[in-house]
């Protein structure tokens, strides 16, 4: 069975399936999840407790997520573009959906020399 990444709150609980988030951005104490049915999910958890909600719940299969700088974690599966100077990158499944998020220099440098490394 593929896992879930499952997120309870005092309120909800929600069940999503880690290839239908294409990021998670944080502000402050909150975090919102965008899907790839463009569903915005906002969560009172901090990026850092999601962080861990993703590593303990999926193991291995977290690792389709790379978080960025402080306030946000990508899926690595959607990134189609990315311009360090411009501090952009796009994510996209290049069919239904395109967004675009900005992220320090740095962080874009490390993560443009991590995918290099990958098709090395």
């Amino acid at each position: 069975m593929k896992k879930s990444l499952i997120i309870s709150t005092s309120i909800d609980l929600v069940r999503i399936a880690p290839e239908q988030i294409i990021y998670i951005s944080s502000d402050g104490n909150y975090s919102t999840i965008v899907q790839t049915d463009s569903e915005m999910r906002v969560l009172s958890y901090q990026l850092g407790q999601i962080e861990k909600m993703i590593s303990q719940q999926l193991g291995m299969d977290g690792n389709i997520f790379i978080r960025i700088g402080k306030s946000l974690i990508i899926n690595r599966s959607y990134i189609y573009y990315i311009n360090v100077p411009k501090q952009k990158l796009i994510l996209s499944d290049a069919a239904t959906f395109n967004h675009t998020v900005t992220a320090s220099k740095e962080a874009l440098k490390q993560l443009k020399e991590l995918l290099e490394k990958e098709v090395k």
